[in-house]
């Protein structure tokens, strides 16, 4: 199924595509341009419908498991000073979330979001250590009842709209969708340096089934 976090986009370049298959079969005669042009067109909207698909996802049970808000590739697992929500050193897990990967996030665990902050900034690609700090993010607070994270939706070089319906306040349950980046981004999680990460440079993340680490 469509994501209803892309409805508009889709459905917009769904219109243009359609279009432009009726243009090519009315006004264009020759065979190649007219082909080319329908070929074309289902090609983007075969990308699209790629791009902004939600399949459904199984969520394992335990309060005590931190699994992934995105689908992508894990390209950095560290430590680090976050000083915005723990206030301290604080386990960092970045994932790359290529055009090709589902791009609903997804929550890591279950609890009560706590903080909430929206940056508006650059556009450096993803996978580059600075976009953490430079690029446009959405940055979210939760804490459950065996501790807390803090996770950043950051947009790309490509990506230009961060879609989150997360507020402070809200209880919200681990793997349920709560929004998106839009074509190819990235988004970094912190945890507590006690818990214990189950993943390592180079893994391929699930949303919402991927175990990430385990609080302690």
């Amino acid at each position: 199924m469509v994501t209803k976090y892309g409805y508009d986009v889709f459905f917009t370049i769904t219109a243009v595509c359609i279009l432009l298959v009726v243009v090519a079969l009315v006004l264009i005669e020759p065979k190649i341009p007219k082909y080319g042009l329908i070929g074309l067109s289902v090609l983007f909207f075969g990308f699209t419908l790629n791009f902004f698909r939600d399949p459904e996802r199984v969520t394992p049970a335990g309060d005590h498991l931190i699994v992934s808000p995105a689908d992508g590739k894990v390209i950095q697992v560290k430590q680090v000073e976050e000083k915005e929500f723990f206030g301290s050193s604080a386990m960092l897990i970045s994932i790359f979330m290529s055009p090709l990967n589902v791009h609903v996030n997804r929550n890591p665990i279950s609890g009560v979001v706590k903080h909430a902050r929206y940056v508006k900034g650059e556009y450096f690609a993803a996978f580059e250590e600075k976009a953490s700090e430079k690029n446009e993010q959405m940055i979210i607070g939760m804490e459950g009842k065996e501790g807390k994270v803090l996770f950043k939706q950051i947009a790309g070089f490509v990506a230009r709209r961060i879609v989150c319906t997360l507020q402070v306040g809200d209880s919200v349950k681990a793997g349920d969708r709560f929004g998106m980046i839009k074509f190819g981004s990235r988004v970094d999680l912190f945890l507590p340096t006690s818990a214990e990460v189950r993943v390592k440079v180079g893994d391929v993340t699930v949303a919402g089934e991927t175990v990430l680490a385990e609080f302690r």
